[in-house]
């Protein structure tokens, strides 16, 4: 699997191209990359994300999100905003991911509420909103549509730490190019270095306090077991991939035809 040479201002940063698909395929480089938040982005001191010439960016993030950390975008890319969690913010249902450093910054509070398995639950029920609300259905179904448009150029999509509704995303796009269930989750599982290494200070603080660890990377790391509580909820719901996309999401057979000549080669 291909991945991109690490950049000096972009978190998780990783091309899509290369990876292996049905039939002896491959993702076709540079045209689909995902990762954290660029809000670090230096076009001008960054000679790897100058290199991608990147046209569209579709960020996942919340408005609190955006808003504490601004998306550097170059000069010329389209910057297109969609709000997965939108829908379980408003419902008062936060995900444990948009509250992190708070979290993190009080082993007590960490312990009442996620101790004792309550983070893995927390995010498994996250993750089934990727698949069940209306502002993510919206979200990943302008993912795919941009990509299938050969005007959108080489797209980044990304969230925060680029883990959770970026690997959802991720997922989602590479099952319909013809990925298998290893690769999938090879994929999905891949981002755990770099996020860990990302927030290792983070971590440090927390268990120095007296935090358990656990917690913590559960809060920071991506598991098996919450990629697949979303594809158990497209088991559920829809019963493939394909139905999720075309009935979930809205997307056209023809748009996803159109994704995989251009994606898959």
């Amino acid at each position: 699997m291909t991945t991109t040479t690490p950049s000096t201002t972009v978190a998780n940063l990783r091309d899509l191209g290369g990876t292996p698909l049905s039939g002896g395929r491959t993702v076709r480089p540079g045209l689909v990359l995902r990762s954290g938040q660029l809000d670090r982005l230096d076009v001008a001191a960054d000679p790897v994300v100058a290199a991608l010439g990147l046209r569209t960016v579709v960020d996942f993030r919340t408005d609190a999100e955006r808003a504490a950390h601004p998306d550097r975008i170059p000069e010329g890319v389209r910057l297109l905003v969609e709000d997965v969690l939108a829908d379980k913010l408003n419902a008062g249902k936060i995900p444990a991911a948009t509250q992190l450093k708070d979290l993190l910054s009080d082993p007590a509070m960490a312990e009442e509420h996620l101790g004792g398995g309550k983070v893995q639950a927390l995010f498994a029920d996250t993750y089934r909103s990727f698949v069940s609300t209306a502002s993510a259905q919206a979200a990943y179904r302008t993912l795919l549509t941009e990509l299938a448009d050969p005007q959108a150029g080489p797209l980044l999509f990304h969230c925060t730490a680029g883990k959770d509704r970026t690997g959802w995303g991720a997922t989602v796009l590479l099952s319909l190019l013809g990925a298998d269930d290893e690769t999938l989750m090879d994929e999905y599982l891949s981002v755990n270095p770099a996020v860990k290494q990302a927030f290792a200070p983070l971590i440090e603080g927390f268990t120095v306090a007296g935090g358990n660890p656990d917690i913590a990377l559960g809060l920071i790391g991506v598991f098996p077991e919450y990629l697949q509580a979303a594809l158990d909820e497209v088991g559920t719901r829809y019963g493939s991939m394909e139905k999720y996309v075309r009935e979930g999401l809205g997307v056209p057979d023809e748009a996803v035809e159109a994704l995989r000549t251009r994606l898959a080669q």
